[in-house]
């Protein structure tokens, strides 16, 4: 028997739904869907179909990883949700990820690090804080696959383990376009 941690990895903070399996720093299992909208309804199936690929139960994971962002608004609450509840439910730790750490993981050295934002922008990392700046400013690494980018959330985890983090929490370059509504509410009748 190893000591080494099995650790399941996993991000929707894009137009994607991707999930890695490692054993320490032993990649078993790693894949990746390409989806704009879905992957609430996806995350669940792929982190199962991931698990059992490799004869593994929920019951078998000494940890969880998930992207925190920046990303999509939604698809990071996705992960981060199914990421905690699965870490309440299981007992075990879950390590939030932000998209910046994951891509130094991939990055060539010497390359900047940068999250895809929308509009042919990125965000860079400037003291703890995205700053969003046009892409052709920078001289990035290409763009992982999202499969190597869980792979990269896992490997993250790993090099903390085992150390109890605090619940994952998203990563957010900027506040949400939705807001409260403003409009009283409506009166209810008796």
């Amino acid at each position: 028997m190893t000591d080494a941690p099995l650790i399941l990895g996993f991000d929707t903070s894009g137009p994607y739904c991707a999930a890695a399996l490692l054993r320490g720093e032993v990649l078993l299992a790693e894949t990746g869907e390409d989806m704009a909208r879905g992957q609430a309804e996806r995350l669940m199936g792929l982190l199962e179909d991931v698990l059992r690929g490799q004869g593994c139960d929920w019951r078998d994971l000494d940890a969880l990883a998930v992207g925190t962002g920046p990303g999509n608004f939604t698809g990071i609450r996705i992960g981060v949700s199914a990421a905690r509840g699965l870490a309440l439910g299981l007992g075990i730790p879950a390590y939030g990820v932000t998209g910046f750490e994951a891509r130094a993981r991939l990055a060539p050295k010497g390359s900047t690090v940068t999250v895809p934002a929308p509009r042919d922008m990125v965000y860079v990392l400037e003291d703890g804080a995205a700053r969003q700046i046009p892409a052709q400013d920078v001289d990035s690494a290409p763009a992982p696959l999202p499969a190597h980018l869980a792979r990269a959330i896992a490997l993250h985890a790993c090099s903390q383990w085992p150390t109890r983090p605090p619940a994952p929490a998203p990563f957010y370059a900027r506040p949400p376009d939705a807001a409260p509504a403003r409009d009283a509410p409506p009166r209810v009748l008796p």
